[in-house]
């Protein structure tokens, strides 16, 4: 048995419609998610970049990335995960100077 997602933190590109409101609460539905923080990253004339930071006791991740799919969406990176019994920090390191 795998260790259960706490974590996932996305890099998103998606088209302007639908909007950042819809985008974040579609995944925020998603079996297993407790809450969604969903930053503008980045806007052009055809295309958004969003960082999408999800938690909850046991993400589905293949779930979420299908809800982005389904919204338009492509998760072009997952850029932290966080797995087992509780949420654990990043620490710091020296090569983080």
């Amino acid at each position: 048995m795998s260790a259960p997602i706490r974590r996932l933190v996305l890099d998103v590109m998606k088209p302007h419609d639908p909007d950042i409101l819809e985008f974040a609460d579609a995944v925020a539905g998603c079996s297993g998610v407790e809450g969604v923080n969903a930053v503008l990253v980045e806007t052009d004339r055809a295309v958004q970049n969003l960082k999408l930071t999800i938690e909850g006791d046991d993400l589905e991740a293949a779930a979420i990335e299908e809800t982005v799919v389904d919204l338009g969406g492509t998760v072009h990176s997952i850029d932290q995960v966080v797995c087992g019994e509780r949420l654990v920090e990043q620490s710091a390191t020296p090569q983080d100077r």
